[in-house]
């Protein structure tokens, strides 16, 4: 089976012949192409090319994609910088666009062709869709972009002090989101458009399951069911970080026929499996940190245990990184990936 078959073939329900793997790499890609780290984001052409050649010399099988993690200040109009030191990775927002319970009221929706990365993730998709891969845009899920547009710490005062605010800002995350979709379905079509979302800020860590019920449910479920009502079949969501305590809440949001639904190391893939595993391709869970910092022993023994725990999820299982891979991670552990599933994940 060809790599890029593996993925696709196991979005539309058919058998294949060992797991995918699929780590997430961006930058990693670019120090592997010899390109400056900035030009992951700033130059479709040099990311779509490191991502691809990066792909070719491990031979894993997922896609190139144009991503950034602070997805949502530049877009709404505040500055932001890219990478300059080697412990910095994806751009980050100098200050974001709601400083004050005023400004929630005065913000408007971005212009989806023009704001912030979109000319250079439309250009990046252009470029996938001539390779014969899916045009995909890969956003912040509603909370992760209100805690982009607004400071975190704000965003939780409101939330216990203000929810009316909140209300506000995850109303204005949830139409933009939609639009921006409906601009890659009209550029691309819905048949050759795959949505990945990523959702980090919404943990355990960051908020209470409760909360997570009352202000992440409804906002991401409605955009999600617009999303799919475009025609659109299959969204990935990156569920990052602890969110163990959010997982029946995530079985209510659709993420297509079927979606994927991939997890940091902080959840177990048998509780993902348990939520979401009849609805989703379950992809995980590799700990960056090990990819970087570990032996290949420890990075091949979490594979092995990833493999036995979700090889046969009931949609399916992709091994995956639980999140972005560093440049500063070692070639031969994230080589380390193939090899396991080269050794243990045929069917």
């Amino acid at each position: 089976m060809q790599s890029i078959d593996r993925v696709t073939a196991l979005l539309q329900g058919k058998l294949i012949d060992r797991i995918p793997v699929w780590p997430i790499v961006y930058e990693y890609c670019a120090k592997d192409a010899g390109y400056p780290l900035t030009s992951i984001y700033s130059s479709a052409e040099k990311s779509f090319r490191s991502q691809m050649l990066t792909r070719e010399k491990y031979g894993y099988d997922g896609w190139p994609q144009y991503a950034y993690t602070s997805y949502g200040a530049w877009e709404f109009g505040e500055s932001t910088r890219f990478t300059t030191a080697p412990g910095e990775q994806a751009p980050m927002f100098v200050c974001q666009p709601i400083e004050s319970e005023e400004e929630v009221e005065t913000l408007k929706l971005p212009d989806v062709q023009t704001a912030g990365m979109f000319p250079v993730a439309i250009e990046f998709s252009k470029l996938q869709r001539s390779s014969g891969l899916p045009a995909t845009i890969t956003l912040g899920g509603v909370f992760t972009l209100a805690a982009n547009i607004c400071a975190l710490d704000k965003l939780c005062y409101w939330l216990v002090k203000r929810p009316k605010l909140i209300h506000k800002i995850l109303r204005l995350a949830t139409d933009y989101l939609v639009n921006v979709v409906q601009y890659w379905v009209d550029s691309f079509g819905a048949e050759n458009t795959i949505v990945w979302i990523q959702e980090p800020v919404a943990a355990n860590n960051v908020i209470s399951p409760s909360k997570f019920q009352q202000f992440v449910l409804p906002y991401q479920k409605d955009a999600n069911e617009k999303i799919l009502a475009t025609g659109i079949k299959h969204i990935i969501c990156h569920i990052c970080g602890p969110h163990s305590l959010n997982l029946p809440y995530w079985a209510q949001i659709p993420l297509g026929d079927p979606g994927i639904a991939t997890f940091g190391h902080e959840v177990r893939l048998t509780a993902a499996i348990k939520h979401l595993g009849d609805q989703c391709i379950i992809a995980g869970n590799i700990n960056p940190y090990v990819i970087e910092t570990g032996t290949p022993e420890q990075v091949y023994g979490l594979c092995r245990q990833c493999i036995e725990e979700a090889k046969y999820a009931p949609r399916g299982f992709i091994l995956m990184s639980g999140c972005e891979v560093t440049p500063m991670s070692p070639p031969y552990n994230l080589y380390e990936m193939v090899k396991a599933v080269n050794d243990l994940g045929w069917y």
